[in-house]
Formats: structure tokens, sequence, C-alpha cells
């Protein structure tokens, strides 16, 4: 495994819309790991390959309820992702980018959805998602249509320090 770098705004790739993945070999299972890697030192709760300059469809997302210490967090990789629910009710949430580092902003999102895609083995995988852990699928998930926080926020302001990936404060 390695880090990789997070590439930042204006980066032409983040603004793109990313390819599908159809090729599950060696080289997609060194992307995963390493973008497992650089999330963790960033450190981030998610990460698009857009963001480390691989246009495909692909995310990593490690989250787990603050609440309960003695919970691991639990690691996702998804390929190919679909949202194929949103629930009706929103939240207006703080997030933050690893790819726009020193800005936040307040982002309304659904507060559940359902995301199918393929696990790293390409086989097919179903999660119903709610809260913050919805909030990064749907975060992480933007990136791969080009699409980032700051396009979707009501508010955007600068502040000291690096931010995690989609939850700047919970």
């Amino acid at each position: 495994m390695a880090l990789r770098e997070i590439v930042t705004l204006p980066a032409p790739v983040l603004r793109r819309k990313a390819r599908k993945v159809t090729d599950f070999g060696p080289e997609l299972q060194t992307l995963i790991d390493d973008m497992i890697e650089t999330m963790r030192e960033a450190p981030g709760v998610g990460l698009a390959a857009p963001q480390v300059d691989a246009p495909l469809r692909l995310i990593v997302v490690e989250y787990g309820d603050d609440e309960d210490e003695n919970i691991p967090p639990k690691l996702y990789t998804l390929i190919n992702p679909e949202i194929t629910r949103f629930s009706s009710d929103s939240e207006v949430g703080t997030e933050g980018c690893l790819s726009i580092p020193g800005f936040a902003g307040d982002v309304e999102r659904p507060l559940g959805v359902t995301v199918k895609g393929l696990n790293r083995r390409g086989q097919p995988i179903k999660i119903k998602a709610e809260g913050w852990l919805a909030r990064i699928f749907q975060h992480e998930m933007d990136h791969l249509d080009g699409v980032l926080f700051i396009d979707r926020a009501e508010k955007v302001w600068k502040h000291e320090g690096q931010t995690s990936q989609a939850a700047v404060s919970e």
C-alpha cells in the first residue's frame, strides 16, 4: 500500500464525470488499498477515486458511531455506486472536503439513502444508510459526477486547520 496525493481545486479531474469500473484486476485492488490508507492518513471518513487523480467510479468510506466507542468504524468499498432511494426528510449539515482544504459549508441532504454497487471482488452489495453515513455516501458519490460540496452549499466559509472529508462537526 502507498499514500497517494489528494488533488485539490482547481484540478480538472475533480470536475469530470468518472468512468465506470470494468476491470477488477490487481491495479484496481492496489488503488483501493492505497485509497484506504490515504483516507486514514489524511484523516478523512471518505475518499473518491477522482480525489487521487483516478477518474473511476470508486469510493471508500470508513465511519463509526461516535456514541459507541466499543464498535470499530465500518469500512465500505463501493464500485460503480448508485443511490436507488433518497428519504423524503432532509437536514442541513456542515461538510468539508480533503480536496478543498480550509473551507467548510452548510449542505442540505436527504437523511437516508439506499446505495447499491459492487464490492472490491465485483459482487453486488446494497447498503441502507441513515444520518451522517448517508451524508458521507452522498458527498463521495457527488465526486464521481464532478460535483463538490461547495456547489450544493447554502453557505461556505474559510476555517483554520484541516477538515475531515465529510462531517466537520456532528
